[in-house]
């Protein structure tokens, strides 16, 4: 069997993982391949699951392993072309009309573009890993842009023509699902659902993630928080949430406080709506007998 070409270095997925690892991201062995074989064919990687799962971390861990600048292009609702590819710098260019007086000055020249995301991916795709997040909360005009976008990697300037990637950057897109991704999208992509993690998992990741929790604390801990997304939460605890209320505990451990009154005093770390702290309160000594079993 012939051997597999290695991919941005990495010879498989399980190197990948490994390399995530080192960087400090626990990428389970779906999540790896997927991401792998992304790189290798050259496809935008498309992540879903819940907020708090890990899908920005992932992009973040994954353009450290690559050593490429990660530019994020942050979605919300009304966002449009300006915000995402590129801007004219009017004042500047006004600016300059007005110091030339009557010597003719192009104002349409390279150093009076602003580059925005799209932009810096096409024109930087070696250097720049372009991360599209929460691509849900955009409307469908914006979504068919992307589309576009990600059919041929150019960029349509009127000023100055069309702009053509040398090569495919590396795109990693999110979303939480909050409303369905049009199909032509989704064919585009390499897919990933992320979920939370097992209790034993989420234990692993507190530890790698903040070394200096006990490992007494980081399952107590994953054990709670699995069972705190099993309630009728506005926001449950996400990863990020779990390994700050770790480290949280573990220093208020540290000033002499007893083990369940350190977990309910750091619980603001955790839970971060004030209708679902008054409810997590009510219920956390049970959470945590059941945590500690």
């Amino acid at each position: 069997m012939a051997r597999a070409p290695a991919i941005f270095g990495l010879e498989s997925p399980q190197a990948l993982a490994k390399a995530l690892r080192d960087a400090f991201y626990l990428a389970e062995d779906e999540l790896a391949t997927a991401a792998w074989l992304a790189l290798a064919l050259g496809k935008p990687l498309l992540l879903e699951g819940a907020p708090g799962v890990g899908k920005t971390e992932a992009a973040k861990a994954l353009s450290g392993v690559l050593g490429r600048r990660l530019v994020r292009l942050q979605c919300y609702e009304g966002i449009d072309a300006a915000h995402a590819l590129y801007e004219w710098n009017h004042p500047r260019q006004l600016l300059e009309l007005r110091r030339a007086g009557d010597r003719p000055i192009d104002i349409w020249s390279e150093e009076f573009l602003i580059e925005r995301p799209l932009l810096a991916a096409l024109r930087h795709p070696r250097e720049v890993l372009l991360l599209v997040d929460e691509v849900d909360r955009s409307d469908q005009e914006f979504e068919a842009l992307l589309l576009e976008f990600l059919s041929d990697f150019t960029i349509s300037i009127p000023e100055r023509g069309t702009l053509r990637a040398s090569e495919r950057p590396v795109v990693i897109l999110t979303s939480n699902r909050t409303r369905e991704l049009h199909e032509a999208l989704r064919r585009r992509c390499v897919y990933h659902w992320i979920d939370y993690p097992a209790p034993e998992r989420e234990a692993r990741i507190i530890m790698l993630r903040a070394s200096g929790v006990a490992e007494r604390t980081a399952r107590a801990v994953a054990r709670a928080v699995a069972r705190l997304r099993q309630e009728p939460l506005v926001k449950p605890p996400g990863i990020a949430e779990a390994v700050e209320w770790a480290e949280a505990i573990d220093l208020l451990a540290a000033t002499g406080a007893p083990w369940p009154e350190a977990f309910r005093r750091a619980l603001g770390v955790a839970i971060k709506d004030e209708e679902d702290l008054p409810y997590v309160r009510e219920r956390l000594d049970r959470l945590l007998a059941e945590a500690e079993r």
